[in-house]
């Protein structure tokens, strides 16, 4: 079988980031990390009704600290907020972090998705997962599919776990004149992810088969979903450029960004926590328009979640 076609581009495109992956051997869990030791503009949205987050207050635009070394997408639920000290960790043993008197102190907002019916749901990443997947961040192209954070994350749940499909983890990058904007998404949601004419890649099996049945043209044809637990599902992900943001502009591309989802997922549903952070490394030494960056990173965060299950399918 052919392999399926991956949308272009990275969020290593990005000058300045690295991506390190640690997957478990013991069920399908891992996390995945964001390094920029050197410290970048960060923001944040979160629009989900189900978040599992660390360190995003912090990203507030009227709060005071400006720039993060590190951020962590990991599966485990809210125990694999744990991975985020294995990152904090790294980074200290090598100097990284705000200088505060005479320490320092690394700045590492991480989210979480749920991924605990996936095998063994004592297992799950932690301090020392998060230490690993530093160790393996590179500079080179994101490992897609069931890979790190997306290791045992799953799409079309509406009818039940029994029904759905592998999710995965995702990256694409896009170039507009003198700027990049990249992400990198793990996609583990509630509905069916879509190609771009709305047709379903991967998503709620319908019956007994092993095809997807499409979860909102079932429900419109009167099927009803199963009783949903709030935590549940989850898309979270990194849009990443390399204009010069500040933080306020940095959480507006988070925001901004979210378009993707609807874009690529179908239905979004209020247990989806979902949460997209942004990073602005600036390489360029120019501001971009934040309107043409917004457009660019929502198109990537779609192209990143089709990414993301083409490659858990192979």
């Amino acid at each position: 079988m052919r392999p399926p076609t991956l949308h272009p581009g990275s969020l290593t495109d990005v000058a300045g980031l690295a991506v390190g992956h640690h997957t478990r051997s013991d069920r399908p869990t891992g996390c995945s990390v964001v390094l920029c030791p050197q410290g970048v503009v960060c923001g944040v949205d979160q629009r989900g009704g189900a978040p599992g987050t660390r360190e995003t207050d912090l990203l507030r635009s009227e709060n005071t600290v400006e720039r993060v070394h590190a951020v962590l997408l990991t599966g485990g639920s809210a125990f694999g907020l744990d991975a985020a000290g294995g990152v904090m960790r790294w980074l200290d043993e090598r100097g990284h972090g705000i200088a505060v008197g005479t320490a320092r102190v690394p700045i590492v907002p991480a989210a979480v998705l749920f991924d605990l019916w996936v095998g063994d749901a004592r297992i799950r990443p932690g301090v020392e997962d998060g230490y690993a997947a530093c160790d393996a961040a590179t500079p080179s192209p994101v490992a897609q599919g069931r890979v790190g954070a997306g290791a045992g994350a799953t799409v079309g749940k509406l009818f039940g776990p029994a029904h759905a499909m592998p999710g995965g983890l995702g990256s694409a990058s896009l170039r507009v004149g003198a700027f990049t904007v990249a992400a990198l998404v793990a996609v583990n949601a509630v509905g069916d992810v879509i190609d771009e004419r709305g047709d379903v890649l991967a998503g709620a099996r319908s019956g007994a088969g092993h095809s997807p049945g499409g979860t909102s043209r079932q429900l419109f044809a009167g099927a009803g979903p199963m009783q949903i637990m709030a935590g549940m599902a989850t898309t979270i992900g990194v849009v990443a450029t390399d204009a010069q943001l500040t933080k306020a502009q940095a959480n507006k591309l988070a925001s901004l960004a979210h378009h993707g989802l609807s874009r690529a997922i179908d239905p979004i549903t209020v247990h989806d926590g979902d949460t997209l952070f942004a990073l602005a490394s600036g390489s360029t030494g120019r501001a971009g328009d934040l309107s043409a960056l917004g457009a660019m990173a929502a198109e990537v965060v779609a192209r990143a979640i089709r990414n993301a299950v083409r490659a858990a399918a192979t």
